[in-house]
């Protein structure tokens, strides 16, 4: 007589609960269960083998999964169809207008082309780490056409591979949409997991910057002299105000009596209103700070010039309240204050630099006058102290040498006469003004 404990285990009655297992007639196996399901319900769940083992296992999973109060997936669409969804339902009303944008271009041309046909619910860790190796490797000029679409083809569309790979920081940027999706499909419990987060990128170094040196500094103000901007050049090289923050500054905001300013919003580009004023980076960076002697002295010479330019304009002038505006009294657009900012490098002969290294050459300038990094941090508008003592970590060699001329003072032998050797044009460390 053959008992249960005979029978083997694939051939057993299934206990209630378990589930049935059971051959099709294409000859595949068939496992079916009730699962745990979003919102604390239960539904049927199906899976498949091509053997009744491989089938009963896939199903003994799901089954675990659930005991443990995991919910089974919901997702039965694409990547391509949730990240649209995510992009038009969820970031749009949690992200700035420009994040967004940011966001948009990312999944329009990285995500979709890689990741976009995968089912939601299948997606893998794997399928991740291989597409992001995928693309770090790809010449994007060859992926997106680039060279094609110009009238004069010049590289890849002509043969030449010019190798154009996207950098450290941008495929982290691209993990990291790719995360916040994600992890927002987890909490509306479509899928288990967020698999991109299992998977290591690397922390990307950071991109390098070489602020001016105040021999620069002094050579970019000369230069401006004249240029009807000043003002704004001055300021930004004064207070490491960002770009969009001093495009965005009103009269009603500064007090020239008091020498102080309030930075309250910032002027960006938006594709659905164009040049319009929104809130500051972070709320840190909506502060109130102080106005050196000189930058007070161009802003009356600068309100003095606008006067000027509106009686000029007469109907014609735009009354924004701005501070630094285009002759007829508009805002003036990011792009143009970079133009002017080129042009006035070249006429002082100076290298290369972005805008926004006026703000890094303020801070690093500030670091070597023996300025608290607190103080700093108020100024610049960091979130946290440990941003501004991660941006400028970095400390000239000249600050260097001065550190370690001062250990070096503490422990010489004090029979020693305490002499330093002379350097020719600088003060002893001890002597040093803090301006």
């Amino acid at each position: 007589m053959t008992t249960p404990r005979d029978t083997p285990a694939s051939r057993r009655a299934r206990a209630n609960g378990d589930g049935t297992v059971y051959q099709r007639k294409d000859g595949r196996w068939e496992a079916a269960g009730y699962v745990l399901a979003p919102g604390n319900t239960h539904r049927r769940t199906r899976v498949y083998g091509t053997t009744r083992k491989e089938a009963l296992a896939k199903l003994t999973d799901k089954i675990a999964a659930s005991n443990k109060g995991v919910p089974a997936p919901s997702a039965q669409g694409s990547v391509a169809a949730y990240l649209t969804y995510w992009l038009e339902t969820v970031a749009v009303h949690r992200l700035r207008e420009t994040t967004h944008t940011r966001y948009t271009a990312c999944v329009r041309l990285y995500l979709l082309p890689g990741l976009g046909r995968k089912k939601l619910a299948k997606l893998t860790a794997k399928d991740v780490r291989t597409w992001l190796d995928q693309l770090r490797a790809t010449c994007q000029c060859c992926a997106r056409g680039l060279d094609t679409a110009r009238h004069q083809p010049q590289c890849c569309a002509v043969g030449t591979c010019c190798r154009k790979r996207l950098s450290p920081l941008t495929l982290a940027y691209v993990h990291s949409v790719l995360k916040s999706a994600l992890e927002h499909a987890v909490r509306e419990e479509e899928i288990p997991r967020n698999v991109a987060r299992n998977v290591r990128m690397g922390t990307p170094r950071p991109r390098r910057f070489e602020p001016l040196t105040a021999v620069e500094a002094r050579a970019f103000l000369v230069a401006t002299h004249g240029h009807r901007l000043h003002a704004l050049f001055e300021l930004a090289l004064h207070t490491g105000l960002r770009k969009g923050e001093l495009l965005g500054l009103r009269w009603e905001d500064l007090d020239l009596t008091g020498g102080t300013a309030s930075i309250r919003r910032t002027l960006q580009r938006t594709n659905s209103t164009g040049l319009t004023a929104l809130p500051t980076k972070t709320q840190s960076s909506e502060r109130r700070i102080a106005l050196p002697t000189p930058c007070l002295r161009s802003l009356e010479q600068h309100r003095d010039r606008q006067r000027q330019e509106r009686e000029a304009a007469g109907a014609g002038w735009k009354a924004s309240g701005y501070v630094f505006t285009r002759p007829d009294g508009n805002p003036i657009e990011g792009a143009t204050l970079t133009r002017h900012f080129n042009t006035l490098l070249r006429r002082a002969a100076l290298r290369r630099i972005r805008f926004h290294d006026l703000r890094h050459s303020a801070a690093t300038l500030l670091l070597e006058q023996g300025v608290e990094l607190v103080v700093i941090k108020e100024l610049l508008g960091h979130a946290h102290l440990g941003v501004t003592a991660t941006v400028y970590a970095h400390v000239r060699l000249r600050l260097q040498r001065d550190a370690i001329d001062l250990l070096g003072i503490a422990l010489r032998d004090p029979v020693q006469p305490a002499t330093r050797p002379d350097d020719g044009d600088e003060p002893p460390v001890c002597a040093a003004a803090v301006r």
